[in-house]
């Protein structure tokens, strides 16, 4: 790697070589690195005249674009000024008020700028800041000059019902894939109304979190994707959960309509289920004919008429009324035209901002209006199922799963083009288990254009999602530290590492947080620098533990004592499999069938004995299972009690894991060969289990009853075994499977 451009490199945050996850020194190659740094707006063709451009772009900025501090301590702002400029400078917060502030201090660094001698000086602000949005203002001469500054939180406080519990608080929760679990009532799939039914039930029996999976909306368009991971946007919701008989236009509507809408809604549940897997396409299909029929019952009184221009933005109750949701909206009116990849359009279209956009915005004005008011509803209805969590007595309640990224043909992709880097997508890079590295399809953003815009979309996009519940976690948050850029046509494993400003994110992050009292979550699982984890920590930011993956050097289980406290613990994820599922080995069978495996069958089978056996040889020990059990259901509801027993400040248990299902919601690595985000919760026998069926069935109030001596605090032990799993096929020690990778899993 040429000196030059690696210095370059290191100054735009591109790593020029890395450590992978079996502790090897990997360098980049020249031509990824000089890909990226074009990426992100750097012509590395002469690396030391762009080195010294980017440091004179500094200087003549004279203040940063946005400046991020610590609300009780804040670190001072760098100024860039010629030399001996008489300064004055003041604060200007948010409520108001105006603060003085003491001249910059001495010269710390200088530079000839236009044959003039220019100094870099600090300004100092005062401790104690107020959280929120300041302005610095410095007059220097004639120069007048403007810095935001945002004040954060050094932590994420948490929920206030929780810290009442004290330093100590400790709760526990379900994590449900809401499309999995459906109702009578329900289009037949999950539905916001279901979430508020989940939510009401959760809290009487004392949970205090509903992870659920993210709910960012998709393309309006057929084919419906199935993978809540790839939305085409995260700041707005999906119509696709939408109950149409919950709306006040349903209960304005004529006899005629309501009936129409009944129709709709039967021949949903009745089409929406073939051969036991979710169809995504017909359940759309259906509710958007209904919500068509319902949108003209709207009231023009209330402000719902479609106007030129504003397409009906004012007025949504919780829904941003700004310029976002009608983009938003436009985007969803012109992909119903043109298809949902904004990169196929015709290029007049390319841009929000077009002369073509703005009289498309007049054209398709009801159509907007519609997309508007989709929105509206998702809103009202997600409202309405975190005020059936509080009422409850849920601490959080609903906690938002936050993807790792968005569609590149989608709605914030068109929208944010400036702040994504549209040319590139995000993965990782080769490991073990995935040896030509994994590329996830989504764009990153571009950190110094992020830093120029003040971090709003980041903001905008995490305000919303905690707008609609208690809490969020954040996929893969080691994004937030760095992200695996792979240019456009290279494949996976030519990629590089990409930092970003975490202190920053992660503050912004907190005040939205602290604004919505509202949990922070991070899933930091796969390999993972011990820097992280202290700074999240720090941050106040939960990390995530599961029980596949705890493990010591030597690859023993972690007794329940070392788990991590600041953590959300459960025993599996989406991408990973059931608790029945890998004790039984029905992944390793499932894997096998599909040619997933790395090595033989038999070989996978050895190595997952080894640990299974040590697992179980570990509850019994912790007398989580009583000697000699050979039930599923024993050593389930036994994993469950590590998790009690463990001082992971959240513990979170799936339903199904109640019932014996052995079906994952996700394999990584396959797309059409798995029924991947279609598949219902099941019990042991492969039966649907319906919310009724969740809220009657004695083996998941067991369950709830275990995990509710997390907030009592009473370490569980193996007595009052029954069993949950609804009869087991063989003893557990008689099957054998494979313990699923442990490096980055991501989602197809």
């Amino acid at each position: 790697m040429p000196a030059d451009l690696a210095a370059l490199a290191d100054a735009c945050g591109v790593a020029v070589e890395y450590t992978d996850a079996e502790h090897r020194l990997v360098r980049i190659a020249p031509d990824t690195v000089r890909a990226v740094l074009e990426l992100l707006g750097v012509d590395p063709a002469d690396p030391a005249a762009a080195l010294d451009h980017l440091h004179e772009a500094r200087w003549r900025r004279q203040l940063p674009s946005c400046v991020v501090v610590s609300a009780a301590r804040p670190e001072p702002i760098v100024l860039h000024l010629p030399v001996g400029a008489d300064v004055q400078a003041e604060l200007r917060l948010e409520a108001g008020t105006r603060v003085r502030l003491d001249p910059p201090g001495d010269e710390s660094e200088r530079r000839r700028l236009d044959g003039d001698p220019w100094a870099a000086r600090p300004i100092t602000l005062p401790g104690g800041l107020p959280l929120g949005d300041h302005t610095l203002h410095v007059t220097a001469g004639s120069r007048q000059l403007r810095c935001p500054v945002v004040a954060v939180p050094a932590v994420v406080p948490g929920p206030a019902t929780l810290r009442s519990r004290g330093p100590h608080w400790r709760a526990w929760g379900w994590m449900v894939q809401l499309y999995a679990l459906r109702s009578v009532r329900s289009w037949g799939m999950g539905d916001y109304g279901d979430l508020a039914e989940l939510a009401g039930w959760s809290g009487a029996a004392g949970a205090d979190v509903l992870l659920v999976n993210p709910l960012h909306a998709a393309a309006p368009t057929l084919p419906v994707a199935n993978s809540p991971y790839s939305p085409v946007s995260r700041r707005f919701a999906a119509p696709l959960y939408l109950r149409p008989e919950a709306t006040p236009e349903y209960t304005r509507a004529d006899a005629a309509t309501r009936a129409a809408v009944d129709e709709l809604a039967a021949r949903a549940r009745r089409d929406s289920r073939p051969a036991g897997l979710l169809d995504r396409d017909a359940v759309w299909n259906a509710k958007l004919a209904a919500l068509e029929l319902l949108f003209e019952v709207r009231s023009v009184a209330a402000g719902d008429a479609p106007q030129a221009g504003n397409a009906g933005v004012a007025g949504a109750a919780g829904v941003a009324e700004d310029v976002d949701l009608e983009n938003f909206a436009t985007w969803c009116a012109l992909a119903e035209r043109h298809g949902p990849d904004w990169r196929a359009w015709p290029t007049r279209f390319a841009r929000p901002d077009t002369p073509a956009v703005a009289a498309v915005r007049v054209e398709l004005a009801e159509r907007i209006a519609f997309h508007t008011w989709l929105q509206r509803r998702c809103d009202d209805q997600l409202a309405a199922a975190q005020a059936a969590a509080r009422t409850a007595g849920m601490a959080a309640g609903i906690v938002h799963d936050l993807a790792v990224g968005v569609d590149p043909g989608g709605a914030d992709a068109w929208a944010l083009q400036d702040v994504l880097a549209v040319e590139a997508t995000v993965g990782a890079p080769p490991d073990t288990f995935n040896q030509q590295g994994q590329d996830w399809g989504l764009p990153p953003w571009r950190p110094r254009a992020l830093a120029d815009a003040g971090y709003a979309p980041l903001r905008q996009m995490v305000a919303a999602v905690l707008r609609r519940g208690g809490g969020l976690r954040v996929d893969h948050i080691l994004g937030l530290f760095r992200l695996w850029w792979i240019p456009k046509g290279a494949d996976a494993a030519h990629g590089t590492y990409v930092r970003y400003d975490a202190a920053a994110m992660l503050g912004l992050i907190a005040l939205e947080a602290a604004k919505a009292d509202a949990l922070v979550v991070g899933e930091d699982l796969g390999t993972v620098e011990p820097s992280v984890v202290t700074t999240l920590d720090r941050a106040g930011v939960l990390g995530s533990s599961v029980v596949w993956f705890e493990q010591d050097t030597n690859g023993a289980p972690l007794p329940p004592a070392r788990y991590r406290p600041a953590t959300m613990a459960s025993i599996t994820t989406h991408d990973l499999p059931t608790a029945a599922g890998y004790l039984e080995g029905e992944h390793v069978r499932l894997r096998a069938r599909l040619g997933l495996l790395g090595r033989s069958e038999q070989a996978e089978t050895d190595a997952w004995r080894t640990e299974r056996d040590a697992l179980l040889g570990l509850l019994r020990a912790e007398g989580l299972v009583a000697d000699g059990s050979t039930e599923l259901d024993a050593y389930v509801l036994g994993l469950h009690r590590l998790l009690v027993r463990s001082p992971c400040q959240v513990v979170l248990a799936a339903p199904g894991d109640a019932l014996g299902d052995r079906h994952q919601p996700n394999l990584p690595g396959t797309t059409d060969a798995y029924p991947n985000w279609r598949l219902p919760v099941r019990d042991g026998g492969g039966c649907e289990v319906t919310i009724e069926r969740l809220r009657d069935e004695p083996a998941v109030a067991r369950l709830a009853a275990l995990l509710n001596q997390v907030r009592v605090g009473d370490p569980p032990g193996a007595d009052g075994q029954t069993s949950a799993a609804g009869g087991v096929r063989e003893p557990v020690v008689g099957r054998v499977g494979t313990h699923p990778p442990a490096g980055d899993q991501r989602h197809p």
